[in-house]
Parts: C-alpha cells; sequence; structure tokens
C-alpha cells in the first residue's frame, strides 16, 4: 500500500495534468508514481491473464506476476476455472515457479504443504495437535472467463466486468476461443513504463513509419467512418454489408473510457495479419466459412489487447515488472483441430506480429529515454489519430484521483 508521501506526491503531479496532452515525466518513471499506479490500478482492476484454452485439462496451471502479488489460475478437478495468491500459508514461499503446468495437488517446495484444487489444505508436517488446517486455505482471486479469455482482479471488491462481458460477447463469440489452442507464444520485456507501451498500442499515428509488415494488412483508420482513407473506406462499407448479411456485429461498442470493440476490415485483397496478406491457417476458426472478416480488436484497460481474424486470434498481455520496465505477452491461437505442418506454420503465422512487437518496443523505448529530458513538456495529443491514447490517459488520470479520494477539479484546485 502505497504510504502518505507517495499519496501526495501523485496528487500534486496529476494537478499538474493537462487534458489532451501527454503525461508529465514523472509518470513514467518515478518510483513513488509506480507504487500509485500498482496499487490504483493493477491490484484494483479486472487484468486479462491468459486464454482458457491454455488450461484444457483439470490440474493445469498458468501463473504470472502483477506487481507485488504473484498469483496461480487453474482448473480443479471438476473443471471450474480458480485463481490463487501464488503464496504458501505457512511462510508465504511461492507454491509453483513454473509458467505453466499439471499438477493434480499444489506442494510446497519449502516444507510440503500440500492444498488440493479448490485450495484447502490437506497435509503438513510435524504441525502439532492442535494445528487446524481448515483455517489456512490458498487465498482466493476473483476470476472469470468471457468467451475464453480469463480474467483476474486481486481487489477484495471487484469492479464491474459485466458491462464489457455483455457487449463484447456478441463480437467475440463467432470466433469461438473456447474451440482454440496455442500456435505460437512471445513474451518480451521492454524497458519503458507501461503507460507508454498502451499508449503505443492505442494509436497508429506511427504506423506508417515504423511497421511496414503490419500495414500489409491493417488500414491505419479506427473508425469505419472515417473518410480520409477513401478506398479503404469504400471497402469498410461493402463489407459491414456483407457482416449484416453475416450476422456479424461490427459498428464501434460503447465502451466509454473502459473498453473498445469494433470490427474492420483489411486492405483490398487481403484476408490475414501476413506478409503475404494470405490466411495463415487453412482451417478456420469455430463454425466460420467465409476467411474474410478482417478483424475484430478489442480493448480493454488497462492491460489487453485482441485481434479476432476468421483463422487466428491474437492477445497481448501487459504487465509491469517495475517503473520502467514492462513485460509483453502476445499468444495466437488456432483452431483446436488445426494440424501443425499441415494447417499452419507458426513461423509465418506470427511474423508480422512478431516484427511489430520488436519495432514497438524499440519506439517505447525511446520514448522512455526522451521523457526524462529536462526539456521534455508535454505535448498535445492529436484528436484525430490519437483519440483511444487520450482516452486511455483521461481514464488513468480518473482511476488514480478516484484511489487517491478525490476528483480531478478537486486536485487541480488543491493545487491552486
Amino acid at each position: 500500500m502505497p504510504d502518505a508521501r507517495q499519496k501526495e506526491k501523485t496528487w500534486v503531479a496529476l494537478a499538474g495534468c493537462k487534458d489532451g496532452h501527454a503525461l508529465p515525466g514523472a509518470f513514467y518513471g518515478d518510483p513513488d508514481i509506480h507504487q500509485v499506479d500498482l496499487e490504483a490500478v493493477f491490484l484494483s482492476e479486472w487484468l486479462f491473464a491468459a486464454p482458457e484454452c491454455e488450461l484444457p485439462e483439470p490440474g493445469d496451471y498458468v501463473t504470472l506476476q502483477v506487481g507485488p502479488a504473484p498469483v496461480i489460475i487453474l482448473r480443479d478437478e471438476a473443471g471450474t476455472l480458480r485463481a490463487f495468491h501464488n503464496s504458501c500459508r505457512h511462510r508465504g514461499s511461492r507454491l509453483c515457479s513454473a509458467e505453466r503446468g499439471q499438477a493434480s495437488r499444489l506442494v510446497c517446495p519449502y516444507h510440503q504443504w500440500t492444498y488440493d484444487l479448490k485450495g484447502a489444505l490437506l497435509s503438513t508436517r510435524f504441525m502439532g495437535e492442535d494445528f487446524d488446517p481448515a483455517t489456512f486455505p490458498l487465498k482466493p482471486l476473483h476470476v472469470t472467463s468471457i468467451e475464453g479469455l480469463i480474467y483476474i482482479c486481486l481487489a477484495e471488491t471487484p469492479p464491474d466486468i459485466e458491462t464489457f462481458r455483455r457487449t463484447i460477447t456478441p463480437y467475440i463469440a463467432p470466433h469461438d476461443p473456447r474451440r482454440t489452442k496455442i500456435a505460437f507464444t512471445s513474451t518480451i520485456v521492454e524497458e519503458a513504463n507501461w503507460k507508454l507501451v498502451i499508449e503505443n498500442n492505442r494509436e497508429c499515428y506511427h504506423c506508417a513509419g515504423s511497421h511496414p509488415e503490419l500495414l500489409v494488412s491493417l488500414v491505419e483508420m479506427a473508425l469505419p467512418n472515417d473518410e480520409r482513407f477513401a478506398d479503404e473506406f469504400r471497402v469498410m462499407e461493402r463489407k459491414a454489408r456483407d457482416w449484416d448479411a453475416l450476422g456479424l456485429p461490427h459498428a464501434p461498442v460503447d465502451g466509454g473510457l473502459e473498453f473498445r470493440g469494433i470490427r474492420l476490415p483489411f486492405r483490398e485483397g487481403v484476408q490475414s495479419m501476413t506478409l503475404d496478406g494470405k490466411l495463415a491457417c487453412k482451417k478456420l476458426l469455430a463454425d466460420l466459412t467465409d476467411p474474410d472478416l478482417g478483424s475484430v480488436r478489442a480493448f480493454r484497460v488497462p492491460n489487453n489487447w485482441h485481434h479476432f481474424l476468421s483463422e487466428m486470434s491474437i492477445h497481448f498481455r501487459v504487465l509491469p515488472l517495475g517503473p520502467e520496465r514492462t513485460e509483453v505477452r502476445t499468444v495466437w491461437l488456432v483452431h483446436e483441430d488445426a494440424i501443425e505442418g499441415w494447417d499452419y506454420d507458426p513461423q509465418r503465422l506470427s511474423e508480422v506480429w512478431v516484427a511489430t512487437n520488436a519495432q514497438d518496443r524499440t519506439l517505447a523505448e525511446e520514448n522512455q529515454r526522451g521523457v526524462h529530458s529536462p526539456a521534455y513538456e508535454p505535448g498535445p495529443y492529436s484528436e484525430i489519430s490519437e483519440f483511444m491514447a487520450i482516452n486511455f490517459i483521461a481514464w488513468y488520470r480518473g482511476q488514480l484521483a478516484q484511489f487517491l479520494s478525490g476528483d480531478e477539479t478537486s486536485i487541480i484546485r488543491a493545487a491552486e
């Protein structure tokens, strides 16, 4: 929990923010503000953790680190998803250190305290007759699956996620993420603050100068009525009619500052996010029959974005490792019955976003170096090309203001 000094420093920094502008430099590296970030954002919000297909069988588990909290997510004997603090109730050792695995019991490697897959303490050694194992279960976390995407929340009382579930489900359900399997996984570390990583993702203002591989398929427009892109705009109009006929929703959802969902077409003649624009997998997802579906693009604060294509889906998870260090994990999924080497080649399937992620890492790291300059002064975002970054920063400032028990108006007034 941040102390009073750290909260006060963040309060003052918030007062220096300007609407429609990038954040002051302290927000991108100050260790005290980072502690507030962890509590106000990552230990309070719903976080995307993993695709459910990573846990196909009882006993399968995955682990992740959320700020100071090691977490384990597993499927119990009945097939129910559960999440726990990955910390033994004896002296706190991590129970599982592997990124993923399979276990019928969770056994602490330190003193062999043993838990079942529902978190109950089953056995200990040499704890005496008065010891009651029923009082030492693993501490649970909130966990839910939204159409095969696992979200967790470390807060005692989680915020609403049902609006997101209800709104986004019609967009991603036709791609049926539960009937998929992992084709490729990439985890990289960017030497940059997590907000710079998210901001970079929230705009394509930089795409023309940085992402030649991605722009084989992706159109820079982020809205279906963006007439700056005349040819692509006409493609959008035509594809909208096709998707209406297929019963596939495509219009932008009303997610406020919290989330975004939309289906947009690729460039003319392109069916997938590959270097040649052709399908990366012969077998389409779910029961889809049309290979030319563009992609559903979904984003939810604070740590994830997704692309759902006709033949694969791509999922991105962002977790802070420190004030200036961020982990970005990307997972590519294909139909559960697709055969590697016949239906798809993992290298071809992943190469566009492997290249794009590497380019984005360079951009974020150079941005990180630049915001430390004594000459750095937050500049204005482009309302045309960076409106999603504007929304993200507005959400972030509001999240901190709420955590610090005030609104932005009172913060600014208090600083005057």
